[in-house]
């Protein structure tokens, strides 16, 4: 008896160790029964890491939404308003009103970016101390900074609350680790619907008011929070969990600052599978040629894996050389729809670092993926702590080691059944299918 109670024990406490792995690797099965395999991996055995940058660029690899069944899941992640979102309109005149409007009001003159952004974080950090979630702890800061931008006047806590309950609420469902919450979105729209007049730029013509409030929501209430605070949430984990380059980081001036940004995002890139559907053929040679409404998924993490020695290791050295030379695209491609905030982001990010560096000393033990659905635990110790604070900081690191591994075994269960639930419910309402049917 002592034996078999032995055995049960030992296996319990190893669950952290081999069980999420294999729940990972069914929910990935699931996903494709339910969705279907559908797509061209690139890279992958018909287009290789050489051709990458090629066919991303070609013309005809710039269909968004139209033809794809795994369309009908990012839809449904990104309702209410998925049809107006500027990654998902198809080319024509509504996207291009829509693409002036968004490089209109990103259009901020750099002194201004780094003002506001010194501005949000003096808001949003407050007395903040000790275990923290940085992407929940980013969120309010984005929230804040896109608030302003739009509307050209300080963000009231109620909308700010708003703002990164609909952002938190998309992230998410997106990671599998909760449901929707549409009403928690309807109450964003309503709240943009209210402030239109306010925008500080002219709306895209043709649109009905509540195209244009889905437009600001799935822009830069949707999308630019989420990824403003998944880029910092990645960013200060590496900080924390590489002290050396933390320090460094601190006194060192931009370009070094920046070399770290640079190979954060290629380690962990916002973006892991980008789906283009092309909308005429492509030739890859004499005797093959991608045909007209193929899917083809783009794999940015193998991508900026390829060509690096070493690449799980992290090392912004790497980055000394000029970036254009690398298999490097954190904003995507020119030709093929970068991402609009490709200069902004960057310059926001490293103030944004700056300003908590110089508030803080950051330490992390949690795993650090891509996804990263536990939220980055990191602990925030004050600059100057005592003696007492940093044993403090020892007991808390070996916690939130313990605690996330304990965690994972739990969320992928959860992600498992409610990534499923929600795979099925898309195709089951076919959004976007329905609305090209239209």
């Amino acid at each position: 008896m002592l034996i078999i109670l032995a055995a049960v024990v030992a296996v319990l406490l190893s669950l952290p160790w081999w069980l999420p792995a294999r729940v990972v690797a069914l929910r990935v099965r699931v996903f494709n029964r339910v969705n279907g395999n559908e797509g061209i991996p690139v890279p992958g055995p018909l287009i290789g890491v050489d051709r990458f940058r090629e066919v991303y660029s070609h013309p005809a690899a710039g269909g968004r939404s139209e033809g794809a069944a795994l369309s009908d899941l990012f839809w449904y992640w990104l309702a209410p308003g998925p049809e107006m979102h500027q990654e998902h309109l198809e080319a024509g005149e509504r996207y291009d009103a829509v693409a002036r409007t968004t490089r209109a009001l990103l259009a901020m003159p750099r002194a201004e970016a780094e003002d506001l952004t010194r501005r949000c974080v003096a808001r949003t950090m407050g007395e903040t101390r000790g275990l923290v979630r940085l992407r929940d702890l980013m969120m309010p800061l984005w929230a804040e900074f896109y608030y302003e931008l739009v509307f050209a006047e300080p963000c009231p806590r109620e909308a700010r609350d708003l703002i990164a309950g609909n952002a938190n609420d998309v992230v998410t469902a997106l990671k599998c680790c909760g449901l929707r919450h549409m009403e928690r979105r309807h109450r964003l729209t309503r709240h943009l619907l209210g402030r239109l007049s306010r925008v500080r730029v002219p709306l895209p013509p043709g649109l009905s008011p509540r195209e244009q409030a889905y437009y600001l929501q799935g822009a830069f209430f949707n999308t630019a929070v989420v990824q403003m605070s998944e880029a910092m949430a990645h960013l200060l984990m590496v900080l924390a969990q590489h002290p050396g380059v933390q320090d460094d980081a601190r006194t060192a001036d931009d370009r070094h600052l920046d070399r770290v940004i640079a190979e954060t995002m290629r380690l962990y890139p916002l973006f892991g599978v980008a789906h283009r559907i092309t909308t005429g053929d492509i030739p890859l040679d004499e005797h093959t040629t991608i045909p007209a409404g193929s899917v083809l998924c783009f794999d940015y993490p193998a991508f900026h894996r390829s060509g690096f020695s070493d690449p799980d290791r992290f090392d912004p050295g790497r980055f000394e050389r000029p970036a254009k030379d690398l298999n490097h695209i954190p904003f995507g491609i020119a030709a093929n729809r970068p991402c609009p905030a490709w200069r902004l982001a960057p310059i926001t990010m490293r103030v944004a670092a700056r300003e908590i560096l110089t508030r803080y000393d950051l330490r992390s033990s949690a795993a650090h993926t891509r996804s990263m659905p536990n939220r980055g635990p990191c602990l925030l110790i004050p600059r100057g702590a005592t003696a007492r604070v940093l044993l403090y900081t020892r007991a808390a690191l070996l916690y939130m080691r313990a605690r996330d591994r304990w965690e994972d075994v739990w969320r992928s269960l959860v992600q498992l059944v409610l990534g499923s639930y929600m795979v099925w419910d898309a195709r089951r309402q076919r959004l976007c299918a329905h609305h090209f049917d239209h």
